[in-house]
Order: C-alpha cells, then sequence, then structure tokens
C-alpha cells in the first residue's frame, strides 16, 4: 500500500466511522428483549455443539511456541 493509499484508507474510515456508530447505536435503540434473549440462546446452543476437550490450558504448548520463536 502506497502512502497516498494508506491516506485514502483512513480519511475513508474517518467518514464511514461515524456513519456506522450511529446504525450500531439505532440498532441497539430499537433491539428487544426477546431479540437478545434469541440470540444468546442460539449463541450458547452453538457452543454446545462443539465442546473443546482439552486434557490441559493450553500454556505449555504456547511456552514452547514463544520459546522456539526466541531462538
Amino acid at each position: 500500500m502506497t502512502d497516498d493509499e494508506a491516506r485514502e484508507y483512513v480519511r475513508r474510515w474517518k467518514q464511514a466511522g461515524p456513519a456506522l456508530e450511529k446504525v450500531r447505536r439505532d440498532e441497539l435503540r430499537i433491539l428487544r428483549d426477546e431479540d437478545v434473549r434469541a440470540q444468546i440462546h442460539d449463541l450458547l446452543e452453538i457452543a454446545g455443539k462443539f465442546p473443546q476437550n482439552r486434557p490441559t490450558s493450553g500454556l505449555v504448548e504456547q511456552q514452547r511456541i514463544f520459546q522456539k520463536a526466541r531462538q
């Protein structure tokens, strides 16, 4: 990405950001409790379908990766 392209990208986000924030606020304002409950139910149902049985927390593996990266 050139400097001019980066400037244009930033300029567009500065314009789009407030508009997107307004859309988000408007959508939250009209959101009903029933909708929220239904969305939470759906998310919990999805999570229950893909349980993650892990024998460890993954910290040992993470430390191994960090050690490898340091070398």
